[in-house]
């Protein structure tokens, strides 16, 4: 394994450590929504941070009501790792729909429209702002 590989390697497992250990909403030492602290609006990934130390501790709903993206995000993930790992492993041929052509164009309506509904000051959509 390479030198850089390797610092990459300790560097993640050091994010995630210090993810797991410090909550970023009772500290100030996390950079901020340079979106948020501009304008007050939230951008599709504020709450992140928040939303990573949720999930590193196991606290699902921790996890939406940070950031509802987050976990659909994450499924995108996992749905592209899985496809690909046993289309390596296993020699299969499943067709990955992440690579169809207008699977970008939907992900980006989401996030447009999450974005928008989540900076809309009325319920239903406030719960889609970070707490």
């Amino acid at each position: 394994m390479k030198l850089k590989n390797i610092g990459l390697l300790i560097l993640g497992i050091g994010l995630v450590i210090l993810y797991f250990l410090v909550n970023p909403s009772e500290v100030d030492f996390f950079p901020k929504c340079p979106l948020y602290l501009t304008t007050g609006l939230y951008c599709p990934g504020c709450g992140s941070q928040r939303a990573t130390h949720q999930l590193l501790n196991f606290n699902l709903i921790g996890v939406v009501q940070q950031n509802a993206l987050f976990l659909f995000s994450l499924a995108i993930f996992g749905y592209h790792l899985i496809v690909s790992g046993v289309n390596l492993y296993f020699k299969k041929n499943i067709y990955n729909y992440l690579y169809h052509p207008k699977t970008p164009i939907i992900i980006l309506v989401i996030v447009i429209l999450f974005w928008v509904l989540r900076n809309i000051p009325l319920y239903p959509f406030s719960i889609l702002a970070p707490n």
